[in-house]
């Protein structure tokens, strides 16, 4: 019997190879408008974006009319394919789309951005990876510009979310016989910061902010407004 704490290598080279949509909670345009409307108010400006993990496109599309320039990056090409279509139906023309991943995208830039974004992806990194991405992007920031990672998993906020902490019907009696295997989950989680039934890591925002201030950024943390158990990290580069 596999144990609680074993969780099969992910992949998620693997797992997005032939994905056609970013999985956001409800996928249908009013939902992703005000969820892009959000991210918009926290990437406060700027007249150039580089969206890492731009995915099928479902966000970037309501970046773009914001934007002077706007570069789409995913390392999966039916990711891309998607976003291509959407671009192409809304005949945009100031957004360029890349293939690539988080160590070969800079190389393929050839300027510098005032905003760079990625939208659920951190998960996806390890903290060394996060340290070379925040590395790297430092490079090609603007002056005051700011890197935005959106939806983080929180490990303490996902536990809360698992025993429907957030819901407007939460009871407590209800759910205390929950509370003995979220306890153990939790462990996990510390143990690996891999929640057993969510793909790929949490990273507590003590971690980003770390990372962030190892490479001469500030962070502020801010709460996701459509996902409970998710945080933003704006980061700015310390004067």
């Amino acid at each position: 019997m596999e144990m609680a704490f074993n969780k099969p290598k992910f992949s998620c080279t693997e797992y997005f190879s032939d994905k056609k949509n970013g999985g956001h909670r409800y996928p249908i345009e009013e939902f992703l408008y005000k969820e892009a409307k959000e991210k918009l108010f926290h990437l406060s400006g700027g007249k150039s974006l580089l969206d890492f993990g731009c995915g099928a496109g479902e966000l970037l599309i309501y970046y773009v009319p914001n934007y002077e320039r706007v570069v789409g990056v995913d390392f999966s090409s039916s990711m891309l394919f998607e976003a291509e279509k959407k671009i192409w139906e809304q005949n945009y023309k100031n957004v360029d789309l890349i293939l690539a991943d988080d160590k070969t995208m800079w190389k393929r830039l050839n300027s510098s951005f005032d905003r760079i974004t990625a939208t659920a992806v951190v998960q996806y990194l390890m903290p060394e990876q996060i340290d070379a991405f925040i590395r790297n992007a430092s490079g090609y920031l603007n002056d005051g510009g700011k890197i935005a990672f959106f939806d983080i998993i929180d490990p303490r906020l996902y536990s809360l979310w698992r025993m429907g902490w957030f819901s407007q019907n939460f009871k407590l009696r209800n759910t205390l016989p929950k509370i003995g295997f979220v306890c153990l989950t939790q462990l996990s989680v510390i143990l690996r910061n891999r929640p057993r039934d969510i793909i790929g890591d949490a990273h507590s925002p003590y971690l980003i902010g770390k990372i962030a201030r190892n490479n001469g950024f500030t962070m502020e943390y801010i709460k996701s407004m459509y996902y409970e158990y998710r945080y933003h990290a704006i980061l700015s580069k310390i004067s």
